[in-house]
């Protein structure tokens, strides 16, 4: 049975919390959290593979071996492979983003963690990437998973969302600050 909660609301929510099920019920929790990490991040490298994901213009058949060849090729596991394709002959590909999301933060939940939405600018290394976690552990008390995410309009900073609170300390807000003071001094 589907765990009931907010994340299962609307359809992304449901189609994670179905995978979820799935993949707990077979023990493949970690490999399908690391199939989809590959798939988002083919997603985040290819306009291509986004443009089939997010348009209505392809037909769920052309959606199917088009992801069918794409899993192929990338290792995908069978049980994130189908959950994927399934999706596609459904017609809702386009929710795939929301769906990774939203099967993440189930599995941050199950493992007692708490998830933290990380912007940056550039790329962060794995050094900054373990002493941002370990700072927010002392902040909130918990393991906390970070989904990293890297947005150039950010010119440099951190924007971190944990929940509802968000934390924003990239140079394109503080930027946009001193230019509404300076508009206020005149």
């Amino acid at each position: 049975m589907a765990t009931e909660n907010q994340m299962t609301s609307g359809v992304a929510g449901r189609y994670a919390a179905a995978l979820f099920d799935l993949a707990r019920d077979q023990g493949e929790l970690d490999s399908v959290d690391q199939d989809l990490g590959k798939f988002q991040s083919m997603l985040e490298g290819s306009e291509d593979l986004k443009r089939l994901v997010t348009s209505p213009a392809f037909a769920a058949e052309e959606q199917d071996r088009a992801l069918k060849a794409v899993m192929d090729w990338a290792s995908v596991g069978a049980t994130t492979s189908n959950f994927l394709r399934v999706v596609a002959r459904n017609r809702r590909l386009f929710a795939t983003e929301d769906m990774i999301k939203n099967f993440r933060q189930q599995l941050a939940q199950h493992r007692g963690e708490m998830v933290a939405e990380v912007q940056s600018a550039q790329p962060l290394n794995d050094e900054q990437l373990a002493t941002l976690k370990d700072q927010l552990k002392a902040s909130f008390g918990k393991d906390v998973r970070l989904d990293a995410k890297v947005d150039p309009s950010l010119l440099g900073g951190l924007v971190v969302k944990v929940g509802s609170r968000m934390f924003d300390s990239s140079l394109k807000t503080k930027l946009m600050n001193l230019k509404v003071v300076l508009k206020g001094t005149d």
